[in-house]
């Protein structure tokens, strides 16, 4: 015997159609769930002050949300301060970051924090830029387990050049 509770949703299996149209789109509002959106009234410099944007819009043939703000949170984000899977902005933080300053899986940007950073100042598990510090590291000063550049701090190799400018610039850094 089984009880229902009426506080709880109850779940009903829908069949699958047996022969699908051809004519049919997958971006039906029907088919997909709404996403989330708000824009607030206020604005600074053209810009709403606040743009939320996550998930797919039917009804603007949006797949994913793109939104644009001073802050901007959504799944593709624009703005002064943006966070979402694709980032662009001054400070940028997501999966993907491109901005000022960048923090994210990949990074792109005048100083960068990633798994893979890429700027000016970058600092990720492997580094690319003028000032690299990571695991694998390519700048002009390079800082990692195996660094390339001109002057370097690896495991290898340690140039007087590098030890100078990484204890002037970054004295907490444990150098030889």
């Amino acid at each position: 015997m089984m009880l229902e509770n009426p506080a709880l949703p109850v779940f009903k299996k829908k069949a699958k159609p047996t022969n699908p149209q051809p004519e049919s789109c997958p971006m039906q509002p029907s088919t997909l769930p709404r996403g989330i959106r708000y824009r607030s009234t206020r604005h600074a410099f053209g810009l709403p002050l606040v743009s939320l944007a996550i998930g797919p819009d039917p009804e603007q043939g949006e797949w994913r949300g793109h939104a644009r703000g001073l802050l901007a949170i959504g799944d593709v984000a624009t703005g002064w301060i943006a966070l979402g899977g694709l980032a662009r902005g001054g400070l940028a933080l997501g999966g993907l970051a491109m901005g000022g300053l960048a923090i994210g899986g990949l990074a792109i940007g005048v100083v960068s924090l990633g798994g893979l950073a890429l700027g000016a100042l970058a600092l990720g598990g492997a580094a690319g830029g003028l000032v690299a510090i990571g695991g694998a590291a390519v700048g002009y000063y390079a800082l990692g387990g195996a660094a390339q550049g001109a002057a370097v701090i690896s495991a290898m190799q340690q140039d007087s050049a590098a030890v100078d400018f990484f204890s002037s610039w970054a004295p907490f850094l444990p150098l030889p």
